[in-house]
């Protein structure tokens, strides 16, 4: 690898690692369990205990038009299993978390244990890891940054209309 290619890596990463530090990680301290299962409208697609006691994430493939509303839990569970946890097991672990596998996680602090752990095993990787195709493993690397940065941008929102008592879709009235 040239040096060019790896401190392109290391930029990219620099960008991740800064929206988490400053961004990202500082705005989930204090989530609660409520604000975790909190659906602003009817419908939203979450984590859920299903009637034979495990917990899954709903989903459709393909998502239907529109994509229903998401819970934080959805999009907690998406930005740390699904792009980081099972993305960075099959790349730099040992591929045995799979959807088949996930242990979703039932609560915020469960929740957020897991988008912590898979973050540092995604970011540990990509430090490490010495891919075949730089170009094709940066253009995941972006994908991954633009996941996390989207999702975490809504998780953020989320938590402060909740916190307000706003609701989505709701009018003032003055």
């Amino acid at each position: 690898m040239s040096e060019r290619s790896g401190s392109g890596r290391e930029e990219l990463l620099a960008q991740l690692e800064f929206y988490w530090d400053h961004n990202l990680w500082p705005r989930l301290r204090g989530l609660t369990d409520e604000e975790y299962f909190w659906e602003p409208v009817p419908g939203c697609w979450s984590v859920r205990r299903r009637e034979d006691g495990t917990w899954s994430m709903d989903w459709e493939w393909p998502a239907p038009e529109p994509a229903p509303m998401t819970t934080i839990a959805w999009r907690l569970a998406h930005m740390g299993i699904q792009t980081l946890g099972i993305r960075a097991s099959a790349m730099f672990g040992d591929g045995s978390l799979t959807v088949d596998k996930v242990r979703w996680p039932k609560t915020a602090s469960e929740a957020l244990r897991a988008l912590a752990t898979h973050y540092e095993h995604w970011r540990r990787g990509v430090l490490a890891h010495q891919p075949a195709d730089e170009r094709s493993f940066t253009t995941l690397i972006l994908h991954v940054n633009r996941e996390l940065i989207h999702y975490g941008a809504e998780v953020v929102l989320m938590r402060d209309l909740y916190r307000t008592g706003r609701r989505v879709g709701a009018t003032s009235s003055s």
